[in-house]
């Protein structure tokens, strides 16, 4: 009886043994969280880095006339703290005014002057947009395509017209 206890043990041991130097099998995709669910650092920027060229576009309002937005009608910014091709919004301003980023180019869409679409390498590493050389941001308080609400925050916050300057912004 002893024997079948100390068998039945030895057997346990090496099945745990062995399972624990077997190969896993992957995690289900949902078990895994995304890069962009994972904690970032604070020079991070907020949204997850796209995985497509990002596109730019006009948008239209009876108030503002027309300004540059995404290819869902989400409204771009600029940051009159910037300078031309740099970024100077990292940390708490890029998680209230995520960074418009791409992968590869930016694509012009209708209105838009291809010549004046550029980018910028972020302190992160990260491509940001830019157009006549000011890099473009969203507002978080921004929830859908056509919304304005960034627009002369802080004195600083303008969105952008066709030609490449803020609108709306006294001299």
């Amino acid at each position: 009886m002893k024997l079948n206890y100390l068998i039945l043990a030895t057997l346990a041991a090496i099945a745990l043994t062995v399972g624990a130097c077997a190969p896993q099998a992957a995690a289900p995709a949902a078990a895994v969280p995304s890069p962009a669910a994972q904690a970032a650092p604070s020079s991070a920027p907020v949204s997850a880095a796209p995985a497509t060229a990002a596109v730019v576009t006009l948008g239209k309002s009876d108030a503002l006339g027309a300004f540059l937005v995404d290819e869902k009608g989400m409204a771009l910014y600029l940051y009159t703290k910037d300078t031309p091709g740099t970024s100077v919004c990292t940390d708490k301003c890029a998680v209230a005014w995520p960074p418009l980023l791409t992968a590869g180019s930016a694509t012009a869409g209708d209105g838009v002057d291809a010549s004046k679409l550029g980018t910028t390498t972020r302190a992160d590493g990260s491509t940001q947009v830019t157009y006549n050389g000011w890099p473009l941001y969203y507002f978080d308080k921004d929830k859908q395509a056509g919304d304005t609400t960034g627009q002369g925050v802080g004195g600083v916050w303008y969105l952008l017209s066709g030609a490449g300057d803020a609108v709306g912004k006294g001299s």
